[in-house]
């Protein structure tokens, strides 16, 4: 055994580098390195009912989440401020917008931000069929990705920040063969007729 005081690469980095733990500079560099977050944005406190599913999901990998509340339309200027605010950490974000009918929440966020923005539109109401269009197409230079289901947009954002985090990535991984072996279970169970 070494008696290096040098911490190892941690699992929540992927670079190869040695950080001694004694160093304030280095340990806050650690810090950096590992915070990893996803802001789930709402247009309006109506859409909280159909994005807190998010939450719960993160939390079974660990990631840590927070919800705001603000309209492209109604607030840019709000708007731009919440955003500058997670922007100047140095953190890995991945961005949730959940706005329904006129999707402006997604494209304004993208275009204002350096890490990835999944758009979740809501599904209330006949229109939702018109309505996705809003999240689909966006000019050249905006690419917010899409996801419809909240649960999916959660994994998505997971998968993002598990490139850059080992220790992610095999949740993920995990997650995975969970629901293979869960299929793998109902396909025997069908095949042999044992369906309720």
């Amino acid at each position: 055994m070494s008696s290096d005081t040098r911490l190892k690469p941690n699992v929540h980095t992927s670079i190869g580098c040695y950080i001694d733990k004694n160093d304030k500079t280095s340990a806050l560099l650690l810090l950096s390195m590992t915070g990893q977050r996803v802001l789930v944005i709402l247009g309006s406190e109506t859409d909280y009912a159909f994005a807190s599913p998010i939450k719960p999901f993160l939390d079974r990998f660990g990631v840590s989440c927070e919800f705001r509340v603000a309209s492209a339309h109604k607030e840019p200027r709000r708007l731009i401020q919440i955003l500058e605010e997670y922007e100047k950490l140095d953190e890995g974000i991945v961005y949730i917008t959940v706005a329904g009918r006129s999707n402006a929440l997604s494209g304004f966020v993208d275009f204002q931000t350096r890490h990835a923005v999944i758009a979740c539109p809501t599904q209330s109401d006949d229109l939702w069929r018109v309505d996705i269009y809003s999240s689909l197409r966006m000019p050249k230079g905006v690419a917010p990705l899409v996801a419809c289901d909240p649960e999916n947009a959660a994994l998505a954002a997971v998968k993002i920040l598990g490139e850059s985090n080992q220790s992610l990535a095999s949740k993920v991984a995990q997650y995975q063969r969970e629901l293979q072996s869960k299929n793998e279970k109902a396909d025997s169970k069908i095949k042999h007729g044992k369906s309720s």
